[in-house]
């Protein structure tokens, strides 16, 4: 059968990912085999197509969100720095439906609930049926979903997550909130005495002053504050940075709490180890002058 579905960011065989205000003048173009998912859901315009080298693509209002051939990059990054930091983590997830974090998160022993909270249930379908590299998370019992806004699940909760990961899209419609001091002192409420939280931190190439006045807006609330980043070829440059914030006056952010052997780590990550969580806070001149 033929397939007949379209998407007007694929012509001519190829994706041209949406060239906005995030990142003007520029945009990531992959080679498409074939068009699997076309969705207009409450939120937002969702579509997976089947690129000649990055496996399965998972496209939000024209952005790129994951591909299989890189997404651990960027999971393993955003999970294991807060994992890592806590001495005995749980761990929740906002936003993240395609699973990734999820995953990430039970590969830690002392996780025995793992909570998912995203606006969206359209990508988490679209997840399980495209992306069970990810989405298989879904299927451990450990693992609670709740479909909703993160920020007002949030509000339900005081002292009660040891670490909180924020997965989510840029901070343009659905996502703006979650890039906000209000967001912020919620995530600190909803944490635990020395909890740790990572969020999407954006591209230190591309975003400098928002990334500013992120890393601001978190020293009013948490007192340990620190920003680091990894290289993914499919995100904007090909870099992403994250947000990293301990309750804990004393914690140090860039020195991992807890480790596994080496042979066991080369098992268990791909991307993730010590040397790259201690390095992943070493900045470029540029971006340490304006972060400081």
């Amino acid at each position: 059968m033929t397939n007949t579905l379209s998407h007007p960011t694929i012509k001519n065989g190829w994706f041209s990912e949406v060239s906005n205000t995030m990142w003007p003048g520029q945009a990531m173009n992959l080679k498409v085999d074939q068009i699997l998912h076309v969705e207009k859901s409450k939120y937002q315009d969702v579509l997976v197509f089947k690129s000649t080298d990055y496996g399965n693509v998972l496209v939000l209002d024209g952005v790129i969100q994951v591909t299989e051939r890189d997404e651990f990059a960027y999971q393993e990054m955003i999970t294991h720095l807060a994992m890592n930091s806590h001495p005995n983590p749980k761990g929740l997830v906002i936003g993240g439906g395609d699973g990734g974090v999820l995953r990430e998160i039970l590969k830690h022993e002392t996780v025995e609930e793992a909570h998912l909270c995203d606006i969206d249930d359209a990508v988490i379908k679209a997840s399980k049926k495209y992306l069970p590299g990810l989405s298989k998370s879904y299927d451990d019992p450990k693992v609670h979903v709740h479909i909703g806004d993160g920020f007002e699940f949030l509000k339900k909760y005081r002292n009660t997550f040891d670490v909180i990961i924020t997965d989510s899209s840029d901070p343009e419609g659905p996502a703006e909130s979650l890039f906000q001091e209000p967001y912020f002192k919620l995530l600190s409420g909803a944490l635990t005495e020395k909890g740790v939280m990572t969020t999407q931190g954006e591209c230190i190439w591309l975003h400098m002053p928002l990334i500013k006045k992120v890393v601001d807006d978190c020293r009013k609330v948490f007192p340990t504050v620190d920003y680091a980043y990894c290289t993914i070829p499919t995100y904007p440059s090909g870099q992403i940075g994250f947000m990293v914030c301990s309750k804990n006056p004393s914690a140090n952010l860039k020195k991992p709490l807890r480790s596994v052997d080496p042979e066991k780590e080369r098992k268990l990550y791909k991307y993730y180890n010590q040397e790259i969580h201690e390095a992943s806070f070493v900045l470029p001149t540029f971006a340490r002058n304006a972060l400081e």
